[in-house]
């Protein structure tokens, strides 16, 4: 018997009145320096249009060949998103281009904001950098996600969970940003997604925040759901149709993997509480999406400074020769397991097979 297809709706309407619209824009002119300046208020009120009239893609064109829908409306910024992650693949698959690493500061804290310190996370990813920068041949990307906190206009959005409305909705990449009708731009993911997508290898280092991962990484992690098992063609969902993106699913969805293959490390550092369980769960994490571990000394947990306090814990680091000389052999480890997969004498044994049922 074919399942009904029912979309639950009845949350609470979100839509502003044009009065905090305008109050909640003016916020950003709060400065004394943008005083009588009439023409903000004609800015206000073109937002406010394109605000109230829902203007999310402004720039669409029809998607063409290669699509479920060729006449469907694609946004352009979506498109190029899209180009970029296809030629970061190409780029990864191409057995002529040197090996690639991308290593990731998953720490918020910066000694050019509030903190005025740097953080030990950054100082060990630096440590892992010249590791791999000494390895002739070898590719970094670094990703130092405390610029989400430190500089301007660096913005990662909360994901929207479309994923748990139904896979197909879920588009790779990502097509719930930007939206400028509610003036969600400058997505960092948009310039993230390749990076990923072009490395061989994937070096994580955060610190443990009250048990967690720190916001900004989780902020990413929850923006990744859509490179394991996301739609690839937004025109087969009708864009963000729940409905069609439902009857999608239930025909049976192959749930693409588009990261799957690439190995990582990860290292957890703390000072109270939590670090194997982060390095647990981020492991689990990239293994559930494909990703191969690069041996038992890739993954580390450690504690800097156990219980002493804050204001020395860069002399703790300083001292702890240790943790950094495992960090260095982390990042080696890393290293020599992209050389394998590359020459193919690192298999993933489970390759080309798929679970029942994929979440």
């Amino acid at each position: 018997m074919k399942k009904r297809i029912k979309v639950r709706t009845g949350m609470p309407d979100v839509q502003l009145s044009k009065a905090e619209f305008t109050r909640r824009l003016k916020e950003r002119f709060y400065d004394p320096v943008f005083d009588n300046m009439p023409e903000i208020d004609t800015i206000i009120d073109k937002a406010w249009f394109v605000y109230d009239d829902y203007h999310k893609s402004p720039r669409t064109r029809p998607a063409g060949k290669g699509f479920h829908d060729p006449k469907y409306e694609l946004p352009d910024e979506w498109r190029a998103s899209r180009e970029a992650v296809i030629a970061a693949e190409k780029k990864h698959s191409d057995p002529k281009t040197r090996p690639r690493i991308l290593v990731i500061n998953g720490s918020s804290r910066s000694d050019q904001t509030c903190p005025g310190e740097m953080s030990k996370t950054f100082r060990l990813t630096q440590i892992a950098i010249d590791v791999i920068r000494k390895e002739r041949g070898f590719d970094i990307d670094f990703l130092d996600l405390s610029l989400l906190a430190s500089q301007y206009g660096r913005i990662i959005y909360p994901c929207k969970a479309c994923v748990s409305t139904a896979q197909p909705l879920c588009h790779w990449p990502c097509s719930c940003y930007p939206n400028h009708a509610l003036g969600q731009v400058n997505d960092w993911m948009a310039e993230i997604y390749p990076m990923w997508v072009a490395a061989h290898g994937i070096m994580i280092v955060c610190p443990v925040n009250w048990y967690q991962a720190p916001s900004s990484l989780k902020l990413m992690i929850d923006r990744l759901v859509c490179a394991d098992g996301g739609n690839p063609d937004p025109t087969a969902t009708h864009g963000k149709d729940p409905k069609a993106a439902k009857e999608l699913e239930l025909k049976g969805w192959p749930y693409p993997r588009h990261l799957a293959g690439r190995v990582f490390s990860v290292i957890v550092h703390g000072d109270a509480a939590g670090t194997e369980n982060l390095r647990r769960i981020l492991t689990d994490w990239l293994r559930d999406m494909g990703l191969t571990p690069a041996g038992s000394h890739a993954l580390i947990d450690q504690y800097v400074g156990y219980l002493t306090p804050y204001a020395t814990s860069h002399d703790d680091l300083d001292d702890d020769k240790s943790f950094q000389q495992d960090v260095r052999t982390a990042a080696r480890a890393l290293i020599e397991a992209v050389k394998l997969r590359r020459a193919g004498k690192l298999p993933q044994p489970d390759a080309g097979l798929h679970e029942a049922r994929p979440k």
